[in-house]
């Protein structure tokens, strides 16, 4: 009869570890199945070949897992259609600043949430499961990782769009001056634009992908205010914002745009110098704590250690003798 009871309580969680697995494999299998036969007949027509999209030579792998992600994920998101369109605005706002630019990004942002959250459920429920059983701890541990996982996404997304401002920040001075150089030789602002957006493509790739964006705009036949305007919100930069606006202010009271560029280019040079000297100066108490942690104890040992060795050796037969006598 122990025997049996031992067999059972062994059995149960690995049973349901198995289910909860299969259940997850056949729900992801089902979402991300083949494309129906009218995108299958628009592929046909695309490559008259028999060769789908995704297996072309220039198809890379972001973008067959970004087509992916598009069609399994529509269904996890389902649970968030109720949230209201200034939230969705706020979402695709922060999904533009990182660079997803696509419609369906908040759609696919929003289900790869909720698809990680099922996978934090899957792995620490299982792995709970097989360690310590079905207890309210195992329950309490897999609701938290799985709340971990769901909040991941939003992490990354913040650190993606973090380095993303960063790198334009960085490149915008050196991408003026060519602009300034271009203007001052004869080049409208647009030709400009595109000028630097060819010249300095492997070098700051991030800034020549919104200038190649704003000359796509442009060409399209919106107002260069406008496109402006989108760069400076799209981008979520404070200096391409006031780029915008004084490109703009310029553009509209026909000052000279060479020397609007020039000046902020100067500016934001000055304020890359006030940022590295701000820097420099927190350095000296930023490194109080690892000096008093680290550095400090084994200092301490190597001054005070050899006195204190003598120091014992010395007061060492003084404490025999006294217990002695």
């Amino acid at each position: 009869m122990s025997l049996f009871a031992i067999d059972f309580t062994t059995i149960v969680p690995i049973a349901v570890f198995f289910a909860i697995a299969a259940a997850a494999w056949w729900v992801m299998d089902m979402f991300s199945s083949d494309a129906p036969r009218v995108e299958d007949r628009l592929d046909m027509l695309k490559n008259p070949h028999g060769k789908k999209a995704d297996d072309l030579e220039g198809a890379s792998s972001s973008d067959k897992i970004a087509s992916m992600l598009e069609k399994a994920t529509p269904v996890f998101a389902k649970p968030f259609d109720g949230k209201s369109e200034k939230e969705m605005g706020k979402l695709t706002e922060r999904l533009v600043t990182a660079g997803f630019r696509r419609d369906s990004a908040p759609t696919v942002f929003m289900g790869l949430k909720m698809l990680m959250m099922l996978i934090g459920c899957v792995l620490a429920g299982g792995t709970m499961l097989i360690v310590s059983g079905l207890t309210k701890q195992t329950l309490m541990r897999t609701g938290m990782v799985a709340i971990i996982f769901f909040f991941l996404p939003d992490i990354i997304l913040w650190w993606i769009g973090k380095k993303r401002k960063e790198a334009i920040f960085l490149s915008l001075p050196d991408t003026l001056d060519l602009m300034v150089v271009c203007v001052e030789a004869g080049l409208g602002l647009d030709q400009a634009m595109r000028k630097v957006a060819d010249e300095m493509a492997g070098t700051y790739k991030v800034i020549c992908e919104e200038f190649n964006i704003c000359n796509f705009q442009l060409q399209m036949g919106r107002t260069r205010n406008e496109v402006l305007q989108e760069l400076g919100t799209r981008t979520g930069v404070d200096d391409v914002k006031s780029l915008a606006s004084i490109l703009i202010q310029a553009d509209k009271f026909g000052s000279s745009v060479g020397q609007a560029l020039r000046v902020q280019s100067e500016s934001m040079r000055t304020r890359r110098s006030q940022i590295a000297e701000e820097k420099a100066a927190k350095t000296a108490v930023q490194l109080i704590f690892p000096l008093v942690l680290f550095i400090f104890p084994g200092v301490f040992v190597v001054l005070v250690g050899p006195a204190a060795i003598t120091m014992i050796r010395e007061m060492f037969p003084i404490m025999q003798q006294a217990n002695g006598g």
